[in-house]
């Protein structure tokens, strides 16, 4: 098979990938550090069908998306992300499913010196195996060992590399004598572009749940600030309503004044051993009812109030 040249190798590429950003409206934009070609293959390997894997340098990736800027200004927002050892991941797949993909693909790789760790490093308590001639070099690493029949054992678990960290010659030649293969490397997301925008990966961990919970949160610090301010909104009318007439029924309680939701209120006053009569056996009834529905269901507590009727 004759080689491409060079040139016609570029006008390919640049076909290419203009090719892929007109059919795909969604990509990851991920990082392939440490990341070898067999295991780049058996990337794309399980992508087959589901998405497409885009590597290059990144000034022919920059060249060729600024000669798209004409018919996709959109791809602008991509360029200050092509930096470092970078590729694209095109789908038109759901993007969970896709990353989930990429995480499944990673190689677990032995500790290098010099490398930078993704992870935290802790040697776990174990008999290493290791003769007593290895002891000072526990010693200089600080690691807590003993003698145990002819061999060295650590004896608890010992932080060795914490995230961010560069690992050291000493860590690196430990590890590789424990056989210990801490890191594992595969393609890693560092952005997403969805139909013009530019968004962490963090966001696709969003659920439902928590855009309610979020929303909530904001409804009461609403509600919160209109009632201290004394500025009705939508949020805290229903607060305000049920304050008011906690106010009316107590002024009902200490006057002639009265109305319907206040008649049960001044009957309890008047005969409160009546109210002491009929509570008693009615709480032991409900008791295991009203427990059981304050375990699943703490919202309800509150729902007599809204219905402004305090002793409905």
């Amino acid at each position: 098979m004759v080689r491409e040249d060079k040139s016609t190798w570029k006008a390919n590429y640049f076909v290419k990938i203009e090719k892929l950003f007109d059919t795909y409206t969604r990509c990851f934009v991920v990082c392939a550090d440490n990341v070898g070609s067999l295991q780049m293959q058996q990337i794309r390997m399980s992508l087959r069908g589901k998405a497409e894997v885009l590597m290059g340098k990144n000034t022919m990736m920059r060249k060729a998306i600024r000669g798209m800027l004409d018919k996709h200004p959109e791809l602008e927002k991509i360029l200050p992300c092509v930096v470092g050892n970078i590729g694209f991941v095109f789908t038109s797949e759901d993007l969970n499913e896709i990353r989930d993909l990429l995480l499944d693909n990673k190689v677990k790789a032995p500790a290098r010196a010099g490398a930078i760790a993704p992870v935290n490093v802790t040697i776990p308590a174990q008999n290493t195996g290791l003769g007593p001639e290895k002891t000072s070099f526990f010693q200089a690493l600080s690691i807590p060992t003993k003698i145990a029949r002819g061999t060295i054992e650590i004896i608890s678990d010992v932080p060795l590399i914490a995230v961010g960290d560069k690992v050291g010659m000493s860590e690196a030649t430990l590890l590789n004598m424990l056989n210990i293969s801490p890191f594992s490397y595969g393609l890693v997301v560092e952005n997403v572009y969805d139909n013009g925008s530019i968004f962490s990966p963090k966001v696709l961990d969003i659920t439902d749940d928590d855009l309610k919970a979020t929303f909530m949160e904001g409804v009461a610090n609403v509600a919160a600030v209109s009632l201290e301010i004394g500025y009705p909104t939508m949020a805290s009318a229903p607060h305000s309503m049920v304050n008011g007439l906690k106010n009316l029924m107590g002024l009902a309680a200490v006057t002639e004044i009265t109305f319907e939701a206040a008649e049960k209120l001044k009957a309890y006053l008047a005969d409160p051993s009546a109210f002491a009569v009929a509570a008693a056996p009615a709480a032991g009834a409900a008791a295991p009812a009203a427990a059981a529905a304050k375990v699943e269901e703490p919202e309800e507590e509150s729902d007599d109030d809204m219905g402004l009727d305090l002793f409905g």
